[in-house]
């Protein structure tokens, strides 16, 4: 493993991306050893915080590597897969390189191992039938180059055209070489000076296909002698003379005298310094100078973008390293004696400054903002947002941006903690809303912008959660407490007296954005937005936007509307029915008419989904309160199949009703006869000092008629016994003895003469009683035989309650039977 303590083999690894971009692969140590498994010198990179391996590759004999800027080591694996390493220190960089060298037997001294760029292997059959004979000495030969005289411009220009249009790797290689070792471009540029002293247009517009064919060749070396403090203005003069251009560009006098670099806090780093103007004069060549990508294509230029790339980097790190520095810009920033001026070329440095970070890999990002948070960046944004500087405020939003696209845990965490000190008026979360609804662009750009990044700090997709505490609860709970409110005040205040009170076009679209994010928050939010939504009633505001001019946002308030019905949450359908809140909606469908547009459409689908997901308590309030209106719409089929819906739920809970009566039934009067036999037994062991008789169910006519002779037996005997009911009556007796006592019976007819039962010895004439046997009574006779046959017939059409009786029941003493239940 490489030693960690020491600095000098530490680097960054890069791997080229398909969009021509390097992506940082970590930073670890670098060593060279042999390494079994691809049997031969290899170069490994160890993690510097784990120890895993982040690269393992075998030093290829006839692989080219470059090294350039002292720093950098650059090669190739395979077809599109390109590796760097950026070392921290000079030495380590030249002493891997020596050990790559030793290697492929090249001496150090170079900066390149191979004059050819042909890839082996796969493409070799390739090459043979591309290549020809007469490639075979030019590969072996040095190029050399005409003396630079004007009277020679022309045999210049054609050997790099031909290097140009041949492109072979080879050709390309060995003209490099030779423009770097006999420093052919400082000769070029002495030309230039001679052509453009003269006026020879002829001869710069040679200049300018020989520079220009000098870029394709696409070697950073080149690039680094090109774009040095002496030679990078008198290259930007030769590109300015375009064969195609009747006129000569003027970009010498833009950069020198328009473009003015401005140091709000003085830089003591000369290095620093000169990298950051190398690199805007650089950005500026092949932004603006350069053709454009069709013409230039990417790859060709690869190098130059590598450039710039690695010269932001080193850019970044520098500023800050640099404490003192970001101290004093903080402090100016924040500080009431700033004057405006000053405090927005600050604003407009932090930009460019974060701006620049956006090159950094997640690693090298993370450190860097984590530097900006630790000099009070957010609380520098807080301040500038209060500001009435639209550009300041602007550029502060940028920086904002920048800050919760890469760690919006970091601001959740700031804004919580401001939170306990300050007034909702004054925390940042609050002053981005208020910036957001107050954004003096027409068209809200920066609004919409700010819309993006309060999705991002509200979503609980990038909160965390461990073990000690939930970021998405305690920061939802604290944005729904102290921000709800702020954001949604526009729209409260715009339908604060049933109808809107402002329909332009600013408005709507700022709404729209509100509809936006608080639908968003319906998806995500499902518990603390539901609150909000039926606590302030805002479904019913957010409907009264269905009324706009402005179609866009009507169609934002259906959304919303469609959002809620798509959670199938019953507190939302509750709310819903208890509320009317269909009643806009179908009033807006009706007025809209026949009219085939996305509004329609929007809310068929609305009415479409409720039928097709069988919302029944939506379906029901629908059908029963608004079909009326909307049984007339017959060219879709939704309102026809929706009422159909109903009607079958409707029958169906008809049969379940009547299936749950029939349970009922059978369960009250078909008992099993075990069953019943026991329900008697309880019944007459209750303590119940009379009989409910009128509960009874009365017996037919016939029946009656046949049992008058029975029954009057009956009551003659209770009337013998009547002397005994002032004793009974205090004591009643419990009937667990094997004798058994009579029952008055009233079976009432519902006419008028008969009157319910009131003593055994007060019932009615020819009303009918039932003998009890005991055990002193006469054997029974055939005709009783037949009564008790009939009593038979009537098994489970009665279930008595258990009521007190108006019957007297023997003395304790008298032993008695069990009586028999005549209904049964």
């Amino acid at each position: 493993m490489a030693d960690t303590t020491s600095t000098r083999r530490r680097v960054k690894l890069y791997m080229l991306n398909e969009e021509r971009q390097w992506d940082d692969q970590g930073t670890g140590h670098v060593s060279s050893i042999f390494v079994e498994r691809l049997k031969g010198m290899s170069l490994q990179v160890r993690s510097e915080t784990d120890g895993t391996v982040l690269l393992e590759s075998k030093i290829q004999p006839d692989t080219m590597y470059q090294k350039q800027q002292e720093t950098l080591i650059v090669w190739s694996e395979a077809a599109n897969y390109d590796l760097a390493l950026s070392f921290q220190e000079q030495a380590g960089c030249l002493e891997i390189w020596r050990k790559i060298c030793q290697v492929q037997g090249k001496d150090p001294s170079v900066d390149i191992t191979q004059d050819c760029l042909i890839d082996h292997g796969e493409h070799d059959e390739e090459f043979q039938e591309d290549s020809t004979i007469e490639d075979a000495p030019d590969a072996a030969q040095e190029i050399e180059l005409p003396p630079c005289e004007l009277s020679k411009l022309e045999e210049i220009w054609n050997i790099f055209t031909e290097s140009s249009i041949q492109s072979t790797p080879i050709r390309k290689e060995k003209l490099s070489m030779a423009i770097e070792n006999s420093g052919y471009i400082k000769k070029l540029l002495d030309l230039f000076h001679m052509c453009e002293d003269l006026d020879n247009m002829e001869g710069l517009h040679h200049l300018y296909e020989i520079f220009k064919n000098i870029f394709l060749l696409n070697r950073n070396e080149l690039f680094e002698i090109m774009f040095s403090e002496e030679t990078i203005f008198d290259v930007i003069g030769v590109l300015e003379h375009q064969p195609s251009s009747p006129q000569p560009s003027q970009h010498r006098t833009y950069l020198k005298e328009t473009a003015k670099f401005k140091q709000v806090v003085p830089m003591t780093n000369k290095e620093l310094l000169n990298k950051i103007h190398q690199t805007y004069r650089v950005q500026y060549i092949q932004d603006v100078i350069l053709p454009t990508p069709s013409v230039f294509e990417e790859n060709h230029l690869s190098s130059l973008t590598s450039f710039i790339f690695f010269n932001k980097v080193e850019i970044v790190s520098m500023i800050q390293e640099d404490e003192k520095f970001l101290s004093s810009l903080f402090t100016q920033l924040t500080s009431d004696d700033t004057e405006e001026a000053v405090r927005r070329d600050l604003v407009l440095f932090l930009k460019e400054f974060c701006t620049f970070s956006q090159t950094l890999q997640q690693d090298s990002r993370e450190s860097f903002f984590k530097t900006l948070s630790s000099f009070g960046v957010l609380s520098a944004i807080e301040v500038i947002l209060g500001l009435d500087d639209p550009q300041i405020k602007s550029a502060a939003i940028d920086i904002f941006s920048y800050i919760v696209e890469f760690s919006p845990s970091t601001v959740r965490e700031f804004i919580m903690k401001e939170g306990q000190k300050q007034d909702d008026d004054d925390l940042l979360v609050n002053l981005v809303i208020d910036q957001m609804i107050n954004d003096p662009d027409p068209e809200l750009g920066g609004a919409l912008q700010l819309m993006g990044v309060l999705k991002l700090l509200i979503d609980p997709e990038n909160m965390i959660a461990t073990s000690n505490k939930t970021e998405k609860s305690e920061f939802l709970v604290f944005f729904y407490k102290h921000s709800m409110h702020v954001l949604t005040a526009p729209l409260y205040a715009n339908t604060s007296e049933g109808r809107l009170s402002k329909d332009d076009f600013q408005s709507a679209q700022l709404q729209s954005l509100i509809l936006e994010l608080l639908t968003f928050c319906i998806e995500h939010h499902t518990f603390h937005i539901k609150n909000y939504i039926i606590s302030k009633d805002l479904l019913r505001r957010v409907l009264l936007l269905l009324k706009s001019r402005h179609r866009f946002l009507a169609l934002c308030a259906l959304r919303f509307m469609r959002k809620i019905v798509g959670i199938k949450d019953d507190f939302y359908y509750r709310y819903i029915i208890k509320g009317s809140l269909f009643k806009p909606i179908v009033e807006a469908f009706i007025e809209n008419g026949t009219r085939y547009n996305l509004f329609n459409s929007a809310i068929i689908e609305l009415f479409e989904f409720i039928k097709m997901e069988d919302i029944k308590s939506l379906c029901a309030h629908i059908v029963e309160t608004h079909m009326k209106e909307l049984e007339s719409v017959n060219y879709v089929s939704t309102f026809n199949s929706l009422k159909m819906r109903y009607e079958q739920q409707q029958d169906g809970l008809k049969d379940k009703l009547f299936e749950s009566t029939s349970v009922l039934r059978n369960h009250r009067y078909r008992r099993d006869a075990r069953t019943l036999e026991e329900e008697e037994e309880m019944w007459f062991d209750e303590d119940d000092e009379t009989e409910d008789l009128d509960s009874m169910v009365p017996v037919s006519d016939v029946l009656r008629s046949s049992l008058d002779a029975d029954f009057d037996h009956i009551n003659r005997y209770i009337g013998s016994r009547k002397v005994n009911k002032d004793q009974s009556r205090e004591s009643p007796p419990r009937l667990f003895n094997n004798r058994s006592t009579c029952i008055n019976i009233n079976l009432r007819n519902n006419s008028p003469n008969t009157s319910p039962v009131g003593s055994p010895a007060t019932s009615p004439t020819g009303s009918p009683t039932i003998p009890c046997p005991t055990p002193n009574s006469s054997p029974i006779t055939p005709s009783e035989k037949a009564l008790a046959a009939k009593r038979a017939g009537l098994v489970g059409l009665v279930d008595y309650p258990d009521e007190d009786s108006d019957e007297e029941e023997e003395d304790s003493e008298t032993p008695t039977a069990k009586r028999p239940r005549l209904a049964t």
